[in-house]
């Protein structure tokens, strides 16, 4: 038999009513990690058929209504859209009125903490920025992957933040503080680290499928410019070691005959990305005088490296 004190020992944490805009791979897989956790998606605003199509999948009971009817009725509101279009969705809502005083608001947009929000803010709704600090692909994987993210989180106060907090926790992620002023900066460190990163492997990819060309082994796999080949799988396991030695070593991590000072194999690497693709050497020449920078190596290397 259940006593009254038993009953009330441990309350049930208080759940929301949660409208999203717009369900892209973002806002989708957020609303899918808050029903997980309890609250409840009852509307999306989604317009594209994909987006659609990725309501339908990862939030099939909620509503397809439009971005105002689901602001006037959420008690936590999620605007998912891209960067360039969330001052405009916001100073529309602000127009129509279409937020209650007390709303939650929350964008997730990395570049911008809460001052975007201020037309809301002004109406009475409590602002929150928060940005999971990964890549979505609209694929099941995002969910899971929510579990593992660190979240940028930036409010006006100390409930804001508190809330924040609490939302991301609910959803598997660890909440980091992000100050207002610092929002671009944070926002330039991810891309520069996840975006350019994409772009260093897809160019070294390009050049060992051309250094792989041409006959092979008995059963070798034969080169083409599909994604998941040869190529990758020779790459793989030096990239991935690589970042994963980056992150726990730092600059210490760097090896290779940049970090050596080797001027010649430099030189020649230079040579042969340039009769490849000249865009591509140039790429190489200026990650190779950052990194030459950092391992404060032979300056002659630095000489070439600048034209000098």
């Amino acid at each position: 038999m259940t006593s009254d004190k038993d009953v009330w020992s441990d309350p049930a944490p208080a759940r929301l009513t949660v409208g999203i805009v717009s369900a892209g791979r973002v806002g989708s897989a957020l609303g899918a990690a808050l029903e997980r956790a309890g609250h409840v998606v009852f509307g999306v605003s989604a317009i594209s058929d994909t987006s659609l199509r990725r309501a339908a999948t990862r939030l099939p009971d909620s509503q397809v209504l439009p971005a105002e009817d689901v602001a006037t009725r959420s008690e936590l509101l999620i605007l998912a859209v891209p960067d360039s279009e969330l001052a405009g969705l916001v100073a529309g809502l602000a127009a129509a009125n279409a937020v209650r005083p007390g709303t939650i608001v929350a964008h997730t947009s990395g570049a911008n903490g809460v001052a975007i929000l201020a037309p809301l803010t002004a109406l009475g709704a409590l602002p929150l920025a928060i940005h999971p600090a990964m890549t979505f692909t609209g694929h099941d994987e995002d969910v899971a992957r929510l579990a593992n993210a660190c979240f940028g989180i930036t409010a006006a106060d100390d409930i804001g933040y508190a809330i924040a907090q609490s939302l991301v926790i609910e959803m598997g992620g660890e909440p980091v503080r992000v100050s207002e002023e610092n929002r671009t900066l944070y926002h330039a460190a991810l891309a520069h680290g996840s975006n350019h990163l994409v772009t260093l492997i897809v160019d070294a990819v390009e050049a060992l499928r051309a250094a792989l060309a041409g006959p092979g082994l008995l059963g070798q796999q034969s080169i083409d410019d599909q994604p998941n080949g040869l190529a990758e799988r020779v790459l793989a396991p030096l990239a991935s070691a690589a970042l994963d030695n980056a992150l726990r070593r730092g600059p210490a991590a760097l090896t290779g005959p940049v970090a050596r000072g080797d001027v010649a194999a430099v030189a020649a690497h230079l040579d042969a990305l340039e009769t490849l693709n000249p865009r591509l050497a140039a790429g190489y020449r200026a990650q190779s005088l950052r990194s030459a920078e950092r391992a404060k190596t032979n300056p002659a290397l630095l000489d070439l490296l600048e034209g000098r």
